[in-house]
């Protein structure tokens, strides 16, 4: 995981929030998706706020699009947020 990295989880009134800080590498993408994953079942809507993102690096872009493209319409509970929204598209 990038040094710099680190995730602040929220609950919020439909769900929980994932605030994103620091360097997104393929360790950060992993370390996002087991945060995601230990999320109970029946988690409402899952936000991501990219607002404390600074740099974002391909293979953590590839693995954490494979893991999106792996729910199966799942993905649609989980929605991404903040200024920085276009470093995880």
């Amino acid at each position: 995981m990038a040094s710099n990295f680190g995730i602040d989880l929220d609950k919020t009134s439909d769900g929980v929030g994932l605030k994103l800080a620091g360097d997104f590498d393929g360790t950060s993408a992993y370390e996002l998706i087991y945060a995601i994953e230990k999320l109970p079942e029946e988690t409402g809507r899952i936000t991501i706020c990219t607002d404390g993102l600074k740099n974002t690096y391909p293979f953590g872009l590839d693995v954490f699009h494979r893991f999106i493209r792996s729910l199966n319409g799942q993905s649609a509970k989980i929605v991404i947020t903040g200024k920085n929204v276009s470093k995880l598209e």
